[in-house]
């Protein structure tokens, strides 16, 4: 019934899909995932550059600073390589306009790192344009398609550090927190949007979503993609593994519902020097990005909110995490499924 429901809800509030333009994404990839950059590697003084034009475009559109005045929730790298360099998530706020709901969160996040340069090789530089440079720009992206919409609650646009390197800069946010996760009710997470030549053949016009069924979000987002023919698909055979493989993996071990979006899983240049920026369909692109906006603006606005499906086994320790971030008791066996 909730995940009815919460479709209902979603569809109720869509008209059409938010403008996304792709020269814009294309503008934000293509200085991202340049040489310049040198693979944005963490920790680096290229990954603080890439930090900076995140937050300098987050300001341009009208986002507000997430942390006190400032962008950037600083600490220091504390292992191997560079151990004692500051690494930086970038947190920017578009504040709700409900006086109640304003205090609840929808996050949109994609983690802007990648592995750096190689040791050897004439190209040494591995740019990541697909991974996750596609991710970076959709929420840059989402932010200046919705950024005058006044949605209920707030949504919090965060991208990572060190995702290449453990999840750390997701994990570092989910244990200090910036906004309570207790009231975070969703986190929409975004990677590998730009390629269409996966492994598996084209895919263009239609989005997966890692652990599908998992939460009601699968099943309303898929719903609101076919009303407007983006279809938002649950791979048979990689979307409950890879639910595992980025940024919302730490979220979702905390309790709050969150997915990752993707176009390709698998692409002939992943982790590779070729992952170039002209690889990437910016016209696609766009299209997906603003389908994940639309999904965000109806979180945001909606009556009803995101929850774990008891019915799928795999929720039992994320459904655990959700009682225990609510101060609840915990649920009994019965609930966790079997």
């Amino acid at each position: 019934m909730m995940t009815t429901l919460l479709a209902t809800a979603f569809l109720q509030q869509l008209s059409t899909l938010p403008v996304v333009k792709p020269e814009e994404l294309k503008r934000h990839v293509t200085y991202l995932a340049s040489d310049d950059l040198k693979g944005r590697g963490t920790p680096s003084p290229e990954l603080i550059k890439a930090s900076e034009y995140i937050a300098a475009e987050f300001a341009k559109i009208g986002i507000q600073p997430g942390v006190g005045k400032s962008f950037f929730q600083s600490t220091k790298w504390e292992r191997g390589r560079g151990a004692g360099e500051e690494v930086r998530n970038v947190v920017g706020v578009l504040p709700g306009s409900d006086p109640v709901l304003s205090k609840e969160y929808v996050v949109v996040s994609a983690h802007y790192d990648h592995l750096g340069e190689a040791k050897e090789g004439t190209d040494k530089i591995f740019n990541g344009a697909n991974d996750d440079a596609s991710g970076v720009a959709g929420v840059i992206g989402i932010a200046a398609a919705i950024a005058q919409s006044k949605p209920k609650r707030s949504i919090i646009f965060l991208t990572f550090y060190g995702e290449e390197r453990g999840l750390v800069g997701s994990t570092f946010y989910s244990k200090n927190p910036v906004f309570p996760l207790k009231n975070t009710v969703a986190m929409l997470n975004i990677e590998q949007i730009g390629r269409t030549d996966d492994s598996e053949g084209p895919r263009v016009g239609a989005v997966n979503l890692t652990g599908f069924d998992f939460s009601t979000i699968g099943p309303a987002c898929a719903k609101l993609g076919k009303e407007v023919g983006v279809p938002v698909i649950e791979h048979p055979q990689f979307s409950a593994p890879f639910f595992m493989a980025s940024d919302n993996a730490a979220f979702a071990a905390v309790g709050v519902p969150a997915h990752t979006f993707s176009v390709a899983y698998e692409f002939s240049d992943y982790h590779k020097v070729g992952d170039h920026a002209d690889k990437l369909d910016y016209d696609n692109m766009a299209k997906i990005t603003a389908l994940i906006a639309a999904c965000t603006l109806n979180i945001a606005n909606s009556s009803q909110v995101p929850s774990w499906n008891k019915y799928q086994k795999r929720t039992a320790r994320y459904i655990e995490a959700y009682e225990k971030l609510q101060g609840k008791a915990p649920v009994s066996q019965t609930n966790k499924g079997s």
